[in-house]
């Protein structure tokens, strides 16, 4: 399974509008460089009370779909 890993570093705010359907979708750069787009609501699984900050591990289906997201750096 493909995998990128990315930092994030997302307010409160800016997490709440993906949260309401504002935005649709989380673009990022990757640690190597390249540019990411997933799906916002990918964010629910790992937004705290400060937002989403740390580095995240995305992986993708072989045909490139977002498939799950997961916290890399243990303690944030």
């Amino acid at each position: 399974m493909p995998s990128i890993d990315v930092t994030l570093s997302l307010s409160c705010e800016a997490c709440l509008a993906h949260y309401e359907g504002r935005a649709g979708q989380v673009m990022a750069r990757s640690l190597d460089g390249r540019r990411v787009v997933f799906p916002a609501e990918a964010l629910r699984r790992v937004v705290s009370r400060d937002g989403v900050h740390g580095t995240f591990r995305l992986c993708f289906t072989p045909e490139g779909r977002f498939q799950s997201i997961a916290r890399l750096d243990r303690f944030a």
